[in-house]
């Protein structure tokens, strides 16, 4: 018995559904059903009852469905484990990141580790915000700089800082001449808005600003990344709502306009797993502090 023949039992377990079961794993009926054959025989009793109409679980599929789970969970748990073992042992950091970190922590924290690390091997990762905790838990990165935090008891994490959204618009647009802006002015205005997909914070934060402020504007484009957003406000599509970060990326093209009502924030946490704070990871909290201290720390 293998590995793939507990996964291949438990889709088809969960979905109840040899093609859907198939569709999951990535590979054909035949020989899915031809998997799950080989693993009732090699078990010695029957696990499913198939018709033309349903799959079902017997008793003993059933029972052999939590076992069947928790041997997945400890494998996946003993290939996280290795993969800690092998990064520490490797003398190696995984950092991944979102666009902002790029630009206002790298600067700080990257002379400092390579000055008392000199041998450490840096790897970047640039992700959205949820494949960095899936890459954090399984230990593929070693600390995660995020927009919003997971909560997950593995986890610890600390607040870096707050920064506030710009309103952006094009040059040449009537509101480019005015000293400031109403929010009032934003309803049946043009938007660029960020993906959910992509920057699902950032998205949230707009719509419940929006909602809250009861502004009702015409979105005319989501962008999957904070550069198509200032292009796009470039060529006139728009206006957009992006972090301060952005500011010094802005063309001649490009204006921002200060609000009369003040405008939502956006946060930056970094995250670590709980039983591997290292040196590296230590030292780059310490850095973080003394630049961004919050009261958080």
């Amino acid at each position: 018995m293998e590995l793939r023949h507990l996964r291949y039992f438990v889709a088809v377990a969960e979905e109840l559904n040899f093609t859907k079961a198939a569709q999951r794993m990535c590979t054909v009926q035949p020989s899915l059903s031809q998997q799950i054959k080989d693993l009732e025989q090699e078990v010695g009793v029957q696990l499913l009852v198939r018709s033309n109409r349903k799959v079902e679980l017997t008793e003993e599929g059933k029972a052999f469905l939590k076992e069947a789970l928790l041997s997945l969970e400890h494998a996946e748990k003993a290939i996280q484990d290795a993969r800690k073992v092998a990064n520490i042992s490797k003398d190696q950091l995984h950092i991944g990141f979102v666009p902002v970190a790029e630009m206002k922590i790298f600067p700080y924290i990257m002379p400092n580790i390579r000055a008392h690390f000199p041998d450490l091997k840096i790897h970047f990762h640039s992700l959205t915000d949820a494949d960095q905790f899936r890459a954090l838990k399984k230990g593929d990165i070693d600390i995660a700089f995020t927009r919003y935090v997971d909560e997950s008891s593995e986890l610890e994490f600390v607040q870096i800082f707050n920064e506030p959204l710009a309103l952006i618009v094009p040059k040449d647009s009537a509101a480019a001449a005015q000293r400031h802006v109403s929010i009032k002015s934003f309803n049946q205005q043009d938007f660029i808005i960020s993906d959910e997909g992509a920057s699902p914070q950032l998205y949230k934060i707009i719509q419940d600003f929006f909602k809250q402020s009861k502004l009702n504007v015409n979105v005319v484009q989501h962008s999957t990344n904070i550069l198509l957003n200032v292009n796009l406000v470039g060529m006139g599509v728009g206006w957009s709502l992006v972090p301060a970060y952005v500011i010094p990326l802005l063309g001649d093209k490009i204006v921002v306009k200060n609000t009369i009502e003040p405008l939502p924030t956006i946060g930056l946490y970094a995250s670590y797993r709980k039983e591997q704070r290292s040196e590296a990871i230590e030292l780059i909290l310490k850095i973080l502090k003394e630049q961004f201290y919050t009261g958080i720390f």
